[in-house]
C-alpha cells in the first residue's frame, strides 16, 4: 500500500500584502502584523476552558477594547439609543433622527466569538446600524460565556425576535449578524420555526461563524493569513458549548435545515479565516432555492478592514442595497 499524502507541503515564505487592493486596505493589513510579520492579534492565548476567572477577566479587557474600537469607527452618531430588559434579555434601540423606512427595523446581532463584543460596543453597533439604515435598530446584547453559556445567547436573540413581531410585521424585518451574531441569527430562526415563528424579510451576515466543528478547508489555509483573526477559535466554540455537540444545528447552523429561509446577504474576504463558512453556506442555500449572494472581497481578513477603506464603503453600500430590496420585495416599507 503506497503511502498517503497528508497535504500540501509549504516552504515558510512571506505572503506579500496584495497590490491588487486600495492603498487605505494596505494600510490597514500593515497596521495589523508586527516588525517579525506575524499577526499582532496571534500573540493573544484564550485561557483554558477551566480558568473561569481568567475568562471573566479576558471579557472584561476585550469587551472595553471592543468598546473603543467600535467608537472610532462609528465617527458621529446620529440616532438616539434606549435599553430595555426583557426578563434576563437586554435589548439596545436605537432610533434614527429621520426614518427612511417607517415600520421597518433591523435586529443587530453584534459579535465577538460568542463570548465578547457585548456592553457599550453592542449599544455603538446598534446606533450605526440605525444610522445606516434609517431605521429602528434592535441590538440583542445577549448573555455570554463563562457565566452564561449555550443556550443562553439563542434564548436572548429568541426573546428580542418576539419583542420586535410584537411591534413589526415580519416582512418588515431584517435581521443582521457578523461573525458570532451570524451563527445566532440563523440558529434563532431554526429555532423560532419549529416554535412556529414567521421567516423575516432578509438575512445580512458578515463572515458568519456558522461551523463550529471548525471543518472547512480556510480554516487551514487562512491561518495567519488573516491577520485580524489568526487562529481557530476551538477553545471559544466548547466555552459557549459547553459540552453541547458542536455539530448540533442550533451550534453549528451550517448543518441544520435552511429550506424556506429568507433572502440571504453572505459576505467574507479571501483573507478570511472563516471564508469556508461563507462558502459552504452560499451553496447549501442555492441548493435550497433560497435567494442568496455571496460577496467576497479581495484580500479582506474577518470583519473587514477596520472602516475608512473603500472596500469598507463598498460593503456598507451593498448591505443597505440588500436591505431596501428585501422590503420592497416583502411590500413592508
Amino acid at each position: 500500500m503506497r503511502g498517503e499524502k497528508p497535504g500540501v507541503f509549504l516552504e515558510g515564505r512571506i505572503v506579500p500584502y496584495p497590490t491588487s487592493i486600495s492603498a487605505e486596505a494596505q494600510d490597514a493589513l500593515r497596521r495589523l502584523v508586527g516588525e517579525d510579520g506575524v499577526p499582532l492579534n496571534a500573540a493573544y492565548a484564550m485561557p483554558p476552558l477551566d480558568a473561569r476567572d481568567a475568562w471573566i477577566n479576558l471579557k472584561a479587557t476585550a469587551d472595553a477594547r471592543y468598546a473603543a474600537s467600535m467608537g472610532s469607527l462609528a465617527g458621529a452618531l446620529r440616532s438616539q439609543i434606549e435599553t430595555v430588559q426583557l426578563d434576563l434579555t437586554t435589548v439596545h434601540i436605537a432610533e434614527p433622527t429621520e426614518s427612511a423606512s417607517p415600520g421597518c427595523a433591523y435586529i443587530d446581532l453584534h459579535g465577538g466569538a460568542l463570548v465578547f463584543g457585548g456592553g457599550e460596543a453592542c449599544r455603538v453597533g446598534a446606533r450605526m446600524q440605525a444610522d445606516q439604515h434609517g431605521v429602528t435598530c434592535y441590538g440583542v446584547d445577549y448573555r455570554t460565556p463563562p457565566e452564561h453559556p449555550y443556550p443562553a445567547a439563542l434564548d436572548d436573540c429568541l426573546a428580542a425576535y418576539r419583542y420586535v413581531l410584537d411591534r413589526h410585521d415580519p416582512a418588515k424585518v431584517v435581521i443582521g449578524g457578523r461573525s458570532a451574531g451570524g451563527n445566532l441569527a440563523l440558529a434563532m430562526l431554526l429555532r423560532g420555526r419549529d416554535e412556529g415563528l414567521p421567516m423575516p424579510a432578509g438575512l445580512v451576515l458578515l463572515s458568519p461563524e456558522v461551523d463550529l466543528t471548525e471543518s472547512g478547508d480556510s480554516f487551514q489555509t487562512n491561518q495567519f493569513i488573516d491577520v485580524m483573526l489568526p487562529r481557530p477559535l476551538m477553545t471559544n466554540n466548547l466555552l459557549y458549548a459547553a459540552g453541547a455537540d458542536l455539530s448540533h444545528p442550533h451550534l453549528s447552523p451550517l448543518f441544520g435545515d435552511l429550506r424556506g429561509f429568507p433572502a440571504t446577504f453572505i459576505q467574507s474576504g479571501t483573507r478570511d479565516l472563516f471564508l469556508s463558512n461563507a462558502v459552504r453556506l452560499h451553496r447549501l442555500l442555492r441548493r435550497l432555492q433560497v435567494p442568496t449572494e455571496l460577496h467576497v472581497f479581495e484580500a479582506m481578513p474577518h470583519g473587514g478592514f477596520m472602516g475608512g477603506t473603500p472596500e469598507d464603503q463598498e460593503l456598507a453600500e451593498e448591505t443597505s442595497r440588500f436591505v431596501r430590496e428585501c422590503w420592497r420585495g416583502g411590500e413592508g416599507c
